[in-house]
């Protein structure tokens, strides 16, 4: 599975992902998540996240294969 999203650094580098963060919580319910964030979440729905592939944007792609 393909997923296209901004995944927060490590660290406390300012960030564009960061940024987009901070104005998802003043403004909705959601909140923009990091790596390890996407971990849980795949493993929760019986995948593994296989790799993030960084783009000129703030995006990444993020590929999830069925859990071994």
């Amino acid at each position: 599975m393909l997923v296209v999203d901004a995944v927060i650094p490590p660290g406390d580098e300012p960030h564009q992902a960061a940024e987009l963060d901070l104005m998802m919580m003043a403004s909705f319910v959601g909140r923009e998540r990091t790596r390890e964030d996407f971990v849980d979440i795949f493993a929760a729905a019986g995948l593994r996240l296989s790799r993030i592939v960084a783009t000129p944007t703030v995006l990444s792609v993020l590929e999830a294969v069925a859990g071994e």
